[in-house]
Formats: C-alpha cells, structure tokens, sequence
C-alpha cells in the first residue's frame, strides 16, 4: 500500500523561502561590512540588509553570533597561508607565513573582530563562537617538522610542540596585534611585522636552538 505524500501548503513554503532568503540577505550584509574593516553593528547590518533591527535579532541572538557565521563563509583554508612557502619544511619560514597571513586577515576585518572580542570578555562563555582559525594555521606551518620529528611517537617533540603551539597562539592572536597598535602605537604595519617576529623567534627558540 502506498502512503500518500503530504504536500506542503503554498503559503507554508512561501513563509519558509522567505525566511531563509532574509537570513542569507543579514549574513551576507554582515559579511559585505566586515570586509571593509570598519565598525559593525547591528543597527548597520539592518540597514544593510534592509530589514528592521528587531527582524535581526529575530534571527540571530546577538551580533557575535552573526558575525560568527558571516566570517566563516570568507575564512580561507589554512593551505592558502601557506601557498606561497609550500615547497618549504622549514618551520620558522611556515611560520612567519602563517603569521602575517593572520595578522592581514584580522586587519582586514578588523570592526568585526574587535566586536568579536568584545562579546566574549563581556560573556566567556561565547568564546567558542569565534572561528579558531591560528589554531589550524599553527598546525598546518608546524606538520612537516612534526611528521619527520616523530611528533606522534616521541614524548619530548610532543611536548615541545604543544607548548610551542600554547604560545604562538598567544602571540599570533588578535588580542596582540590590537594591543600593539592601541597600547604600543604601532602603525599596522609595525604591528604585523612585531607579529612576525615574535612569532619566529619564538619557533626558532623552541625548535632550532631548543
């Protein structure tokens, strides 16, 4: 016996469109403004998107949530940070790469991520809503020297990468690039390069004179 299909009701389907298509039109407003490195707020995002504030908030709780999703449909792969120095093993080249890849892409963005911030000092337990994009950037520059290493199999490499990893993703985080430029006065520029540096010298300690 065949079981009839249940057929959705027009008015349904319509309301169900229209809910996505306002959701695609806030995200991608949202996206649209963090590219320009500028100051994002809801209110902007709204208008952008031309909806009501209220209607915003009807689908995201909160702008960190937002931006959430809107900054992970223009992240790249952590492959492309290292384009330019794949033929390298080396970790200290890997990660300089890596690390002013990072420090551009968080200026790029820069509003965005600063709200970003913001939210979860104010709330931690939103913390897992930010994209942990160093954390796989730090893996991938530190794979070969851990595959020929034997990162896997030997107690000390082990350790000594996971402690390596602890502090560049220290030192390689937004929160230090904006310390830099907002405590210390450096143009963005001094900041990427403080960046660089900190992060390879702290790579050749650890794994070249270590």
């Amino acid at each position: 016996m065949t079981t009839p299909q249940t057929t959705r009701p027009p008015q349904t389907t319509g309301r169900v469109n229209q809910k996505r298509r306002t959701h695609a039109a806030i995200v991608a407003a949202a996206a649209e403004l963090m590219l320009t490195g500028g100051e994002v707020t809801m209110p902007k995002v709204a208008r952008a998107a031309l909806v009501a504030e209220a209607t915003a908030y009807r689908y995201f709780p909160d702008l960190a949530s937002l931006l959430s999703e809107a900054m992970a449909d223009t992240l790249p792969a952590p492959g492309e940070a290292l384009a330019a120095v794949a033929d390298s093993a080396d970790p200290v080249v890997r990660v300089a790469a890596v690390a002013e890849h990072l420090a551009r892409l968080v200026l790029r963005r820069q509003g965005a991520v600063r709200a970003m911030i913001a939210a979860t000092i104010v709330r931690p337990g939103s913390a897992s809503t930010r994209p942990g994009l160093r954390i796989g950037l730090i893996d991938e520059a530190l794979r070969p020297y851990a595959e020929s290493a034997g990162g896997g199999r030997n107690v000390k490499v082990k350790e000594t990468l996971t402690q390596l990893k602890r502090d560049l993703s220290v030192v390689m985080g937004a929160e230090a690039l904006f310390s830099l430029m907002d405590l210390n006065g450096l143009t963005p520029e001094e900041a990427v390069a403080g960046i660089v540096r900190t992060a390879t010298t702290l790579t050749r300690a650890a794994l070249v004179t270590g």
